[in-house]
C-alpha cells in the first residue's frame, strides 16, 4: 500500500473551500496585523486540528475578500482573490494577505454585506465528494444595508443581491428556489460585533451560522482563533 493511501486509510477526507472576508477599514488598524497573521496560519491550523480528529483535507482552496466602505472610497472598497489552492499557491495567498492595509471607512457602518454577498456567490467546488464551503467574516463594525451605499459606483459588484431578503434566499433555506449555497456543505462563521445585521438578521435567522462577538479596536485573540478553527473542524 502506498504511503499516501496508508496516510488516509480510515480517515474521512474533505474538499474544503474557505472564503475569508476581512474588514480593512481604519478602525481595524490596531488589530489588522493580528487578523492577517491568523489568516496566514488558518489553513495549517485547520489541517492540524482536523488531522487530530481523524479527518483529512483532500483539496483546500482559500479565497480572501478585503472590504472597506463604498460610501467612503468606492475604488478601494473591495480587494479580492480568486480561490487559491493550498499549499500549491501559498506564496500568492501570503502576498495578498500581507499586502492588506487598514485605512478609510468613513462612517461607522462598512460594506461588510457586499463582501458577504460576494463570498456567498463564490465559484464553489461542486465535483468532489464530501464538500465543505465555509465563509469566515472578520469585522469590528456594523454594515450598511445592501443596495444603499455606492451602488452607482463603477466598482460596485454587479449581480449581487440588493436586499437582505435576496441574500438570505441565496444563502438558502428549506424552501428556497434561488439558493446558491449547497445546504449540506455551507457554514458561516462571524467574528463581528453584537449589532445589526450580524446578530438578529444573520446570527439568529440564518442556519449553520456561528457568531463570535467582537469590539472595535480589540483584536482576534489566540484563544478565539483556536475556538473558531475548532468549531469549523467539528462541523466538517
Amino acid at each position: 500500500m502506498s504511503a499516501e493511501l496508508e496516510r488516509y486509510r480510515g480517515n474521512l477526507r474533505y474538499a474544503v473551500d474557505i472564503v475569508l472576508c476581512v474588514d480593512a477599514t481604519g478602525s481595524m488598524y490596531p488589530v489588522i496585523d493580528a487578523v492577517k497573521r491568523s489568516a496566514l496560519q488558518f489553513h495549517q491550523r485547520l489541517a492540524g486540528v482536523m488531522g487530530r480528529k481523524g479527518k483529512e483535507i483532500s483539496q483546500l482552496r482559500l479565497r480572501v475578500i478585503a472590504f472597506r466602505d463604498f460610501g467612503d472610497d468606492p475604488d478601494s472598497a473591495i480587494e479580492q482573490t480568486p480561490f487559491l489552492r493550498l499549499p500549491e499557491q501559498a506564496e500568492e495567498f501570503a502576498a495578498f494577505v500581507s499586502g492588506i492595509e487598514a485605512g478609510g471607512g468613513g462612517d461607522v457602518p462598512e460594506s461588510g454585506l457586499e463582501a458577504l454577498a460576494l463570498a456567498v456567490n463564490s465559484p464553489w467546488e461542486k465535483g468532489l465528494d464530501r464538500r465543505r464551503h465555509v465563509i469566515v467574516l472578520f469585522t469590528d463594525a456594523p454594515a450598511h444595508p445592501l443596495g444603499t451605499v455606492g451602488v452607482a459606483a463603477q466598482s460596485y459588484p454587479r449581480g449581487i443581491p440588493r436586499t437582505m431578503d435576496e441574500l438570505f434566499e441565496q444563502w438558502g433555506y428549506a424552501r428556497s428556489q434561488t439558493a446558491v449555497m449547497e445546504q449540506s456543505a455551507k457554514r458561516l462563521v462571524l467574528f463581528a460585533p453584537e449589532e445589526e445585521p450580524w446578530v438578529e438578521t444573520i446570527g439568529e435567522e440564518w442556519d449553520l451560522t456561528l457568531h463570535f462577538p467582537s469590539r472595535a479596536g480589540e483584536g482576534l485573540e489566540e484563544f478565539e482563533m483556536d475556538e473558531i478553527i475548532e468549531t469549523i473542524a467539528n462541523s466538517l
